[in-house]
């Protein structure tokens, strides 16, 4: 079940991101500089191969924490973004006004949020069995 939920979670940030944003809501967005793009595609790449470094961490080397520990970064990343934005004037909005929700929250924070829930209770379950390894 472990290694389930960290490619469940990996396959939210490396796989369903950059297929939602491939597109011209983002990347090739004409309303968007150059500058922006290149640091969309920048984090997409960025956290497409860390999802891969992940799933060889889980499935090859069975090692959980450090892949659950990496993709907490990235999907607390983006919560802790999203909860920054109106610091730097972020926003989750389409130009047009729209946002993608589930129940009226942004689909980002629902599967993020569940996914670092998700997260920290495989790591600190890992780390108490460890413990309980450890004192054995």
């Amino acid at each position: 079940m472990k290694k389930i939920i960290i490619t469940f979670t990996v396959s939210l940030y490396a796989i369903v991101v950059p297929f939602l944003e491939i597109n011209t809501t983002h990347v090739f967005n004409p309303d968007w500089t150059p500058h922006v793009r290149i640091h969309e595609v920048w984090q997409l790449i960025t956290n497409s191969t860390i999802g891969i470094f992940c799933l060889w961490l889980v499935w090859v080397k069975n090692e959980l924490k450090s892949s659950a520990v990496l993709s907490m970064l990235v999907t607390g990343g983006f919560l802790l973004a999203y909860a920054l934005q109106n610091f730097y004037g972020g926003s989750m909005k389409y130009l047009d006004g729209s946002e993608k929700t589930i129940l009226g929250i942004n689909i980002g924070v629902v599967g993020f949020g569940f996914a670092f829930i998700l997260l920290t209770l495989l790591f600190f379950k890992s780390s108490i069995n460890s413990e309980k390894l450890r004192r054995k």
